[in-house]
């Protein structure tokens, strides 16, 4: 079951960074951040659970960022706003799911306790 999205006045997980890796190492599809080369079970798992937690903190966040930005696009103000089923094709999403975002990212800049886009219907 995927964990919901956690809400904008939750305090911010603090996961293990992401370093970027050098380009010949991220063309190594045997090398992901350095896992490979650590023996000890109990170190990898632990550093492997750090990267799945900064992972999914991070693809949270840019969730939060993509449903602002499809709320701003959508807003009836700007004279070149967009559908839902436009901002859905630029994003590769439905247009239902489109016009979630576009309620998220709405709450979001309300300051709303929004819970993500999955949980509104």
């Amino acid at each position: 079951m995927a964990e919901p999205t956690p809400r904008r006045n939750d305090p911010r997980l603090r996961p293990a960074p992401l370093l970027f890796e050098p380009a010949e190492a991220a063309s190594d599809p045997e090398h992901f951040f350095d896992l490979e080369s650590i023996d000890d079970p109990q170190a990898l798992l632990a550093r492997a659970t750090e990267l799945a937690q900064a992972f999914r903190a991070a693809a949270d966040r840019a969730v939060e960022y993509q449903a602002i930005a499809a709320a701003q696009l959508a807003d009836p103000r700007r004279l070149d706003r967009l559908t839902p089923a436009a901002i859905g094709d630029q994003a590769e999403w439905t247009e239902d799911y489109a016009k979630k975002m576009v309620e998220f990212g709405q709450d979001l800049m309300r300051g709303g306790d929004a819970s993500g886009p999955e949980n509104l219907g």
